[in-house]
C-alpha cells in the first residue's frame, strides 16, 4: 500500500497529538521491540515510535528495518520519532481518496 501525499498529510495531522507508544532502548531493534510495534499497529493503526540512536545512518537503517519487518507505511520521521501507519481489519482511520 502506497500512501499519496494527501493521505500522508492527513495522517500527520492525526499523529500530531499522539505520544510515542514504543520506546526503543539501548539494545536497539530486537524481536521484542518488533512484537510490541506489531501489537500497537494492530490496536491503533497509527503510532509513534521513539528510535534511540545518536548516529543518523544507524537511525535510518533502524527505521527501514522496522518498516520492512512490520510491513507498515512510514508516514514521517522527525528527529528520533517515527510515525507508522498500517491499516487493520477494523479500519479505524478513514483515509482520504488518492
Amino acid at each position: 500500500m502506497n500512501l499519496s501525499t494527501k493521505q500522508k498529510q492527513h495522517l500527520k495531522g492525526l499523529a500530531h497529538n499522539l505520544k510515542p507508544v514504543v520506546l526503543m532502548g539501548s539494545n536497539g531493534l530486537t524481536e521484542a521491540v518488533i512484537a510490541e510495534i506489531e501489537l500497537a499497529l494492530n490496536h491503533h493503526e497509527l503510532i509513534k515510535v521513539k528510535v534511540a540512536s545518536e548516529d543518523r545512518d544507524t537511525k535510518h537503517l533502524t527505521v527501514d528495518a522496522i518498516v520492512r519487518e512490520t510491513k507498515a507505511e512510514k508516514v514521517q520521521v522527525i528527529g528520533k520519532t517515527l510515525v507508522l501507519y498500517r491499516q487493520s481489519e477494523a479500519r479505524k482511520i478513514e483515509l482520504p481518496r488518492k
